[in-house]
């Protein structure tokens, strides 16, 4: 016999002095809730089409506008991996090195968040890389989460539903909308139902599901909580990280 997710616990009424903390708590509920209905028919197309990067420079030189893309795709690899090391690989330093065949396009702006160093950068240059190839490149050379996309491609296209705990605001809302979103393992995220601080969620994958959960892990974004919980209707549980 499998569980049912729990309800929530009947409580008594707060006194007068926790009236205001019970009130935020549960404005944000209802809030999450909202989002969930209003933005669930959006989700299988959430993912953006480029990445963006960014790096100083201090002019707007061709030679250091060139030099500037190689370390804003090398940022951007390397917030996609969560791997700061990712560099000393030799062969993704060179795909790194042919970063103009990725930028879409690019802008400088001011470099603000430097004012008050003499010796900062005057400008940021800020890139749009075309997201499709740079994946297609991590993929390549099995990198991370798209590592985990190539071992598998031979896997039979799946359907999961998955509880998400760990979501106490809106803004944790948006992170696990945007991380199925960026995920190239999902086709198509529905939420279901929210209830407390979690929600539960239809996925649509390109492979199964222990290659997700696999990639879940690696990602660190979410983690698993179990992969075959005993509740029904649920197939995995997952929780957001700090």
């Amino acid at each position: 016999m499998r569980a049912r997710l729990p309800q929530g616990d009947a409580r008594s009424l707060p006194q007068r002095d926790g009236l205001r903390t019970a009130a935020a708590a549960a404005a944000a509920k209802v809030l999450i809730a909202i989002l969930v209905v209003a933005f669930s028919p959006l989700i299988s197309h959430a993912a953006p089409s480029t990445y963006t990067g960014e790096a100083p420079v201090n002019s707007q030189a061709d030679a250091e506008r060139t030099e500037a893309l190689k370390t804003a795709l090398a940022n951007v690899v390397i917030d996609a991996t969560g791997d700061a090391g990712v560099l000393a690989r030799s062969d993704v330093a060179a795909a790194v090195a042919k970063a103009e065949r990725y930028v879409l396009q690019y802008r400088y702006k001011q470099n603000t968040a430097g004012a008050a160093d003499p010796n900062a950068s005057r400008l940021v240059l800020v890139a749009e890389f075309d997201r499709s190839a740079v994946d297609q490149m991590m993929r390549r050379l099995g990198l991370g989460a798209f590592g985990a996309a190539d071992v598998a491609e031979d896997a039979t296209p799946s359907e999961a539903t998955v509880w998400v705990g760990g979501i106490g605001s809106a803004d944790a809302y948006a992170r696990v909308i945007a991380y199925f979103g960026k995920s190239n393992l999902v086709r198509s995220a529905q939420p279901m139902q929210a209830r407390g601080d979690g929600m539960l969620v239809r996925l649509s994958l390109a492979t199964d599901l222990k290659h997700f959960l696999d990639a879940v892990v690696m990602e660190r974004t979410l983690s698993v909580v179990s992969a075959a919980p005993p509740v029904d209707g649920v197939d995995a549980t997952l929780a957001l990280g700090p």
